[in-house]
């Protein structure tokens, strides 16, 4: 059985990921999508040279529960959006290195963004947790 997220398209925007010299991954919030988080970051959207990335949770939530909640009530739910993760980050570093990867999470994706640094260490080149905990 698949981990939950897996399926769910990734919106790309800006430079392709081959002729930037950054990326970011744009993380949404509970009941938001991946073109909502596009769309709130507005003009930086625009940025030359910037390759933005969004993955869209499943049923628009990464995981069901709070975040305050044990961990394994919110499984399978954030193994699966930590597995996409994963593979996002890893064809970013092998692209262009770690070092050129912001992680940005608002509300329930800054939490992901915040869990996903805090537990895969690396030298990120930046981790924004926009209203998140």
């Amino acid at each position: 059985m698949a981990l939950p997220h897996q399926d769910q398209p990734v919106l790309q925007v800006g430079s392709p990921l081959d002729r930037a010299a950054a990326a970011m991954l744009c993380l949404h919030g509970r009941g938001a999508s991946a073109e909502d988080i596009l769309v709130g970051l507005g003009p930086p959207v625009e940025m030359p040279g910037f390759a933005f990335w969004a993955p869209q949770a499943e049923a628009g939530s990464w995981y069901p529960n709070p975040f305050t909640d044990p961990v394994a009530r919110n499984q399978p739910w954030l193994e699966g959006a930590l597995a996409l993760l994963d593979g996002l980050v890893a064809e970013v570093e092998r692209r262009l290195g770690a070092c050129r990867l912001v992680l940005l999470g608002f509300s329930q994706g800054a939490c992901l963004a915040l869990e996903c640094a805090a537990s895969r260490p690396r030298q990120y080149g930046g981790i924004v947790g926009w209203s998140g905990a």
